[in-house]
C-alpha cells in the first residue's frame, strides 16, 4: 500500500439535465444539483484511493463535509478533485473540491463550486460482502 500523501485524481463532468435540484429532488432550479455535486466528489475520492488499495480491497465512505459554494447551469464544464491528505491505517481523508473549468461555465473560470471533505475506509470486498 502506498503512503503517499498526495495521492490525488481529477475528474471533468458536464452538468446535464438530470444533474439539476430540479431533477434529483433537491431544489427547483435548473442548477448542478448538491447531491450531484457530492457523487461527483465521491466518485473522484474513489479514483483517487485506487492509488492505495491491494487487490481485493475498495473503500467505503463514512463521512462527508461539502460546501456548495457556487450554481452550475446545464451545459458547465466542471472540474473536480480529490487530494488524500490525512491516512491513518484503514482510514483516509481527502480534500475535495470543484471548480468551473475552462470549457463552458457559469462566471470565470476557476470559479470554486464546491470545497470540502471526503473521508473513506478501506475494507476487503469479500470480507465485508460476507458481513450483509
Amino acid at each position: 500500500m502506498s503512503t503517499d500523501p498526495t495521492s490525488g485524481a481529477t475528474l471533468v463532468r458536464t452538468v446535464t439535465e438530470e444533474d439539476t435540484a430540479r431533477a434529483v429532488g433537491s431544489g427547483a432550479l435548473p442548477v448542478l444539483g448538491t447531491p450531484v455535486a457530492l457523487a461527483w466528489a465521491e466518485a473522484a475520492t474513489c479514483e483517487a484511493a485506487e492509488a492505495v488499495l491491494k487487490d481485493g480491497e475498495t473503500t467505503v465512505g463514512t463521512r462527508v463535509e461539502l460546501e456548495h459554494r457556487a450554481a452550475s447551469p446545464v451545459g458547465a464544464e466542471v472540474e473536480v478533485t480529490a487530494t488524500l491528505v490525512h491516512r491513518d491505517g484503514r482510514l483516509l481523508r481527502f480534500a475535495v473540491q470543484a471548480r468551473h473549468s475552462s470549457g463552458r461555465h457559469a462566471g470565470r473560470p476557476g470559479t470554486v463550486v464546491l470545497t470540502g471533505e471526503v473521508t473513506r475506509v478501506v475494507v476487503a470486498v469479500e470480507r465485508f460482502l460476507s458481513r450483509l
